[in-house]
């Protein structure tokens, strides 16, 4: 029995959460809206900061969005707010929760991603590959897209800045994810599509941070964290 797709009356309510604490809650600075498509389907993958990265994104994205979370973020009262907003769940292999995206994008709607996978030093250094496969499967345009400011050097990975923190989100040229006629088969094409798709998403961090005083945390506990497993 297939998951079902999700509603699209949650983001048409918690777009407007996300939005106030982007706007309200702390100064977010927004580049690029226009880089986002208007209409039909689109892929909007970010890096991965901090814990409020989602919301801010899900708020300044000019539509209403369906944002594949894990499944260790969908309980407890947050949970319960991202199940009520149809964000979508990401259980074990993500089969599941691709379907989602996919028959998401397949409607006209927006797909949001986060393929570092977990929150860290934001620089994109490695991505999964959930993204590139819904880009190839739908067709659908990437967006890059960067955020920075969400959390500081020091801070826990889990921090609630305080109000007025600064924030930017910039929205790069959407792009579509076509494999040249010599890669052929499937694996070769996700392979060839996430290798772009991590590019573009490195230019365009590396781009944004040229542009603004802000700058990423220069911790990555994910990076601290092999280290100290190679080193044991």
């Amino acid at each position: 029995m297939s998951a079902p797709v999700p509603s699209r009356w949650g983001p048409r309510w918690s777009r407007w959460v996300g939005r106030f604490l982007a706007r309200v809650l702390w100064r977010t600075e927004v580049r690029g809206r226009a880089n986002v498509p208007a209409e039909g389907a689109a892929i909007v993958v970010c890096n991965h900061v901090g814990l409020i990265d989602g919301p801010v994104v899900h708020g300044v994205i000019p539509r209403g969005s369906h944002f594949l979370i894990r499944e260790g973020m969908m309980s407890g009262p947050l949970g319960a707010i991202l199940n009520a907003a149809q964000q979508i769940t990401v259980r074990e292999s993500g089969r599941e929760a691709l379907a989602q995206g996919l028959a998401v994008l397949r409607r006209g709607d927006v797909i949001g991603v986060f393929p570092e996978g977990t929150r860290g030093g934001g620089t994109a250094e490695a991505v999964h590959g959930g993204a590139a496969w819904l880009a190839i499967q739908s067709g659908a345009p990437v967006v890059p897209t960067a955020i920075i400011g969400s959390r500081h050097t020091g801070e826990s990975v889990n921090v609630w800045p305080r109000p007025g923190r600064r924030l930017l989100v910039a929205f790069g040229e959407p792009m579509v994810l076509t494999p040249p006629a010599d890669v052929r088969g499937g694996r070769a094409k996700q392979a060839w599509a996430a290798e772009r798709l991590a590019e573009a998403l490195r230019d365009q961090v590396t781009r944004t941070l040229d542009t603004t005083d802000l700058e990423l945390p220069l911790d990555d506990p994910r990076r601290e964290t092999r280290e100290e497993k190679d080193h044991a």
